[in-house]
């Protein structure tokens, strides 16, 4: 369990370097195939992550007396999600 979550770790720092330094690989297409497949699962697993996250948020809100404040939780998910998203577009794809 250990190496997964040092896995994870390390790959979320890792890919969050890589992505903020714009550097380049130059990799053969014997090896993008392989990778491009573990990126689409990778993405497939994280759509079906959010899901059972949203399914756990009402069960959540209930249990710890925010029940009635559901619709705020979730518009606080949906509005953070269109910010990160817009900065990363202005910021990072624009001006580059």
């Amino acid at each position: 369990i250990q190496a997964y979550e040092w896995a994870v770790i390390l790959g979320a720092v890792f890919g969050g370097w890589e992505s903020l330094n714009m550097s380049r690989f130059f990799l053969s297409k014997w090896l993008l195939v392989p990778l491009g497949l573990f990126a689409g699962v990778f993405i497939g697993m994280l759509a079906a992550a959010l899901t059972e996250v949203l399914n756990v948020l009402p069960i959540l809100a209930k249990r710890i007396g925010m029940g009635d404040r559901i619709l705020i939780l979730l518009m606080a998910i949906v509005f953070g999600k269109i910010l990160g998203s817009m900065f990363q577009w202005l910021i990072f794809v624009h001006l580059s």
